[in-house]
Parts: C-alpha cells; sequence; structure tokens
C-alpha cells in the first residue's frame, strides 16, 4: 500500500496514479496501476455483498427485517428512480443502471477508506460513457431505425449532419468528463489539505470529506445515470 493505492501514509501524500508491477504482453510493457488495485477492490466488496444478499434473498422472510430490509430498500429506491425517469422502458434497464449506479456510488465513497478513486481515473469513466453511448446508438437504430435515425441526423437542415454527428460524440465524452473532474478535485483537494495542514489535519478534515466523498460523490453519481436514462429514453423515442 506504498505505491499511492493510499492517499496518506505516514508523512507522504500522493494522489497521482502509479505503476505497480508491469508485465510483458506481445511484446508491450503493460502496467498494472493503483487504478486497477482500488478497482479491484470496489468489485471484490460488490461481489461479496451481492454473494451475501443472494444468499439472504434465497431465504428471506415474509416480514423483512436487518439486512433484507436493507437489500429490498436499496432495490426499491434505484428501480423507483429508473421507473421513474424512464416510465414503461425502465423495467429493460433497471439491472444496468443499477449496476453502474452502485459501482460508481462505491467508487467515489472509497476516498472515506483513503483508497484513491478509481472513478478519479479517466480510464475508469471514459468505457462508462462509452457504454452509454453504445446503448444509445443501439436504442436509436432499434426504434428509429436507418431512416429515422438519418433523418434525425439531418434534423433541422442537411448540412447541420456534421453538428449533429459531433454533438452525439461529445455525449460519452461530456458525462464521463463531468463524472471524472468532479471526483478527481475532490481528492486533489483533501491530498493537499492532509499534505499541507498533516499537523493540525485531525478530526476536522472530517467535514470535508463528508461533502467531497459523501455529498458530491452521490450526487456525481445521480447525475451520470440520470444523464444515461435521459439519453437512451431520448434515443428510444420514435417520433
Amino acid at each position: 500500500m506504498d505505491m499511492g493505492i493510499l492517499l496518506s501514509a505516514d508523512n507522504e501524500v500522493d494522489f497521482m496514479i502509479h505503476g505497480i508491477f508491469s508485465y510483458s504482453f506481445f511484446g508491450h510493457q503493460v502496467w498494472i496501476t493503483t487504478t486497477h488495485v482500488c478497482c479491484l477492490i470496489v468489485l471484490l466488496s460488490l461481489m461479496l455483498f451481492g454473494f451475501l444478499a443472494g444468499r439472504k434473498m434465497k431465504h428471506a422472510d415474509e416480514v423483512p427485517e436487518g439486512f433484507q430490509n436493507f437489500i429490498e430498500l436499496i432495490v426499491e429506491l434505484l428501480d423507483g428512480m429508473v421507473d421513474g425517469t424512464m416510465g414503461k422502458n425502465g423495467a429493460n434497464f433497471r439491472n444496468y443502471i443499477g449496476t453502474i449506479f452502485i459501482f460508481i456510488l462505491v467508487s467515489n465513497l472509497s476516498g472515506l477508506l483513503g483508497l484513491r478513486p478509481p472513478t478519479a481515473d479517466y480510464g475508469t469513466t471514459l468505457p462508462l460513457g462509452l457504454m452509454t453511448f453504445t446503448l444509445i446508438f443501439f436504442n436509436k437504430l432499434k426504434y428509429q431505425k436507418v431512416s429515422g435515425f438519418i433523418k434525425g441526423l439531418c434534423d433541422p437542415w442537411v448540412f447541420w449532419a456534421p453538428i449533429n454527428v459531433i454533438g452525439d460524440i461529445a455525449v460519452p465524452i461530456s458525462i464521463s468528463l463531468r463524472l471524472f473532474a468532479n471526483i478527481l478535485s475532490g481528492t486533489v483537494m483533501m491530498a493537499l489539505i492532509y499534505g499541507l495542514l498533516s499537523k493540525i489535519a485531525i478530526i476536522w478534515p472530517a467535514a470535508l470529506h463528508v461533502y467531497f466523498d459523501m455529498f458530491s460523490g452521490a450526487i456525481q453519481t445521480y447525475v451520470f445515470c440520470m444523464l444515461t436514462m435521459t439519453y437512451i429514453s431520448d434515443a428510444m423515442t420514435t417520433e
């Protein structure tokens, strides 16, 4: 944990991405970085939670309480958010939106444990944006067909098509950059506070963690998922 996985260790504070070890892959040197390790920690934590939740729900009580109540609350809140935004089309996207919501939220909150949030790396947020872009493009072709897709690109005039193409390409870039920049800024701010004010950075930085890691992290998770649902719903309209 001395290669930047933890944002603070002893008197050294570092918010940069570091290579932990490398290996040769078809003649190319490939590095395993702190982002990979932190992302693996988040994924293993979610897998453990999913395993425990699955076992609990297999033997669910008729009247939920404790852990079962917590699981059902999460599912109901996420399903309600998706259905409230996407309407009748929400049922098909509950699993996807719920998965990326929990992954992004836990990744953002991992800063509370001293980890460098995986979402503070553009290599994590860009694939999330590209998955959204793929769903948008797929549903446009599925519901609007090729003719409707081309008509949309030429709206309101034919010569406006290049601008519409740029606008479509900008979607995954904009939503991924928004998430990345907001989480990175909080990571940098907290690292600077611990680095510059290490001798007096006791207890009171907890209030800043509440904002940068919890409040801002939750808001950015919600914004990313809301934009994803909005873009997909718009792609599924036939008018």
